[in-house]
């Protein structure tokens, strides 16, 4: 599989990239960085700090969107840390970043790999805007795109309706949605329920070697913030999810295909994704998405320790 991952690192987005880097199968061709978890600067630095603890310190990695097409930016230190990785600082990377921008260098692999370039967009989706606005003809070139982003039968969590990664920026998000993608999305719905509990960081713990025990210490400051949320020490693992969808998509085992759309005009729910889910298939215009509504979440975990032992 060659794999282009556009996110915002980011703890959930750093487990993600262990996810990834530790199949064989797997051909990390690009990286695109993008605001979000934090500014972009910082989340380029912590993507090849982190392609090199994982064992692939050979990806290009292109810096992107530093802000959303509309809004001002919305930065999470207080979920990440202020490095973005919990506090927990890792080696100096031993290359920079390439010259291209996140969105010139999916435009590129996608047109030298036609129908063979899946995507993984586990941060705002701007930089994936920008590549429509490059190539339009995106969607027909990338065999398969997987977001993680949205709220759809649930509350979101950065609003009563919006999720994060949509809401730093509904207007890319609607625009991605809209495009034609073949494309899996994998929200709160299902990634809330897919947690690391605490006798699954308490194994993580005992996993020799270097890329688990710092692996362990993202996920400490992680599960300290979800704390506040779910009343226990567990954290749910968003982007790491996301990750598995794409290269395991045996581990989805229930699924809806709606039309979805961003709303970007209401006071009380900009930011909101909104999908038909009422049985008129054809009746909207837009190609469906695959929302992912039930996982095999103790497989996942399981492979989610293999990766990082």
């Amino acid at each position: 599989m060659r794999v282009f991952v556009d996110c915002d690192p980011g703890i959930d987005d750093a487990v993600a990239l262990a996810y990834l880097a530790a199949r064989p199968e797997v051909e990390i061709v690009g990286v695109g960085a993008v605001f979000g978890n934090g500014g972009v600067e910082v989340t380029a630095d912590n993507a090849l700090r982190l392609l090199g603890l994982y064992g692939r310190p050979g990806v290009p990695v292109a810096v992107g969107a530093s802000r959303p097409l509309v809004q001002e930016p919305r930065l999470a230190p207080h979920v990440h840390g202020e490095n973005g990785l919990g506090g927990v600082e890792l080696p100096a990377p031993t290359g920079s970043p390439v010259a291209e921008s996140a969105a010139e260098l999916l435009v590129r692999l996608a047109r030298s790999h036609p129908g063979e370039l899946d995507v993984l967009a586990v941060g705002p989706l701007t930089n994936l805007a920008i590549a429509l606005g490059l190539e339009p003809r995106l969607p027909e070139l990338v065999r398969r795109l997987v977001v993680m982003g949205g709220a759809v039968r649930v509350p979101g969590n950065v609003s009563s309706h919006a999720e994060a990664n949509i809401n730093n920026d509904p207007e890319a998000a609607e625009a991605v949605f809209g495009a034609g993608f073949d494309l899996d999305l994998v929200a709160l719905d299902v990634t809330m329920e897919t947690v690391a509990t605490g006798e699954w960081l308490e194994e993580l713990k005992g996993v020799p070697g270097e890329r688990a025990s710092r692996t362990s210490d993202f996920l400490d400051f992680y599960a300290d913030f979800y704390k506040g949320i779910f009343g226990v020490r567990q954290c749910a693992m968003h982007d790491p999810l996301a990750a598995a969808v794409l290269v395991d998509p045996h581990l989805v085992t229930e699924s809806v295909e709606a039309p979805v759309r961003v709303e970007l005009a209401g006071s009380l729910t900009r930011g909101m994704t909104v999908a038909d889910l009422r049985p008129r298939p054809g009746a909207d215009g837009r190609r469906p998405v695959r929302v992912v509504t039930a996982v095999a979440g103790g497989e996942f975990l399981g492979r989610m320790l293999d990766a990082l032992r």
